[in-house]
């Protein structure tokens, strides 16, 4: 067989489309060409496949190899799609031989001794993986966040023979669960029982955490506005099992990193007054999350609320 297709997902914003890598061995010179959209990260996959399937003691086949990542017209970037490109290619070769294959979908990075290195947006695509009953495959560095949407739908290797291993059933990758992930925030939060005085104050913050309300404090320096703004998220209740995973998802997307140790805390922003409209309010031509949806479900504070610039202030209410 000389044309394999393999699932996986790209990352838009939160979301994670399926993308469907479909490899193909012809005759013709030595060569591998990836197309469907491929940025620069993906487009250098192909040097860390051909030296990860070699350090792994696959044979990379001498043969004209066309990688196709469907949908077309979707641009594809990061390392993520390394793993799927090396079993498509392993599929094709018949290297690989897996009757259900198409019930896994596969996300990872390779180094170039086969290892896999862990990548941004695991739990949206655990979602619709999940969503679609398919189990997800990633990076054991990943399975924390994979295995928030459940533990049977999840799996995490360390290299690429163990993945392939698993595939053809030699190996069981089916880990206990993390007990980490479903425990309640493991970091004390600041409490409001530590500031003294400001009855009046403290009562404010009550009636906004109960109604959800904004709250603007006013007053000179040194009379306590950021210690008390720092205990709200303390007071509030503990995110739901939704909350905390769409709040997880944001997260999961950004450059922040997830803290699965800590997954159901209110996630408490606070930005610094210079930061630049955009940073508050996300975008880019592949779209990142800015404070104001990475502090969903949960509290930002402008501290030193005069001091943002006016568009920023603007931006924020549009």
């Amino acid at each position: 067989m000389s044309l394999s297709i393999i699932y996986t997902r790209a990352g838009v914003g939160i979301e994670a489309p399926l993308v469907t890598v479909e490899t193909h061995l012809s005759n013709g010179l030595p060569s591998m060409n990836i197309v469907g959209l491929p940025e620069a990260a993906v487009k250098e996959s192909k040097d860390r496949v051909r030296s990860a399937l070699i350090n792994a003691n696959f044979e990379f086949p001498t043969r004209r190899i066309t990688i196709n990542l469907a949908p077309a017209d979707l641009p594809k970037d990061g390392g993520r799609f390394d793993l799927p490109i090396a079993l498509g290619i392993l599929c094709a070769t018949g290297q690989l031989n897996v009757d259900d294959i198409s019930q896994y979908e596969f996300m990872g990075e390779l180094a170039l001794s086969g290892e896999l290195r862990k990548v941004n947006g695991i739990l949206p695509a655990a979602l619709a993986a999940k969503r679609n009953h398919r189990k997800l495959v990633v990076s054991e560095l990943n399975l924390a966040e994979a295995q928030l949407v459940g533990t049977e739908h999840a799996v995490g290797a360390n290299h690429v023979l163990q993945v392939c291993a698993y595939l053809q059933g030699q190996r069981d990758l089916g880990l206990e669960p993390i007990p980490a992930i479903y425990t309640t925030s493991l970091i004390k939060q600041p409490d409001l029982l530590e500031v003294k005085g400001q009855y009046a104050a403290k009562r404010a913050l009550e009636v906004a955490a109960a109604g959800r309300h904004n709250l603007l404090f006013i007053g000179p320096p040194g009379t306590g506005k950021t210690m008390l703004a720092t205990r709200l998220a303390g007071i509030l209740p503990e995110l739901s099992e939704q909350e905390a995973i769409e709040s997880a998802a944001i997260t999961s997307v950004s450059d922040q990193g997830l803290d699965t140790q800590n997954w159901k805390r209110r996630p408490f922003r606070s930005p610094h007054h210079t930061a630049s409209a955009a940073a508050m309010v996300g975008g880019g031509s592949n779209p990142k999350p800015g404070e104001i949806s990475l502090a969903h479900h949960g509290v930002l504070f402008l501290d030193e609320l005069p001091e943002f610039e006016r568009r920023v202030l603007l931006a924020g209410t549009i």
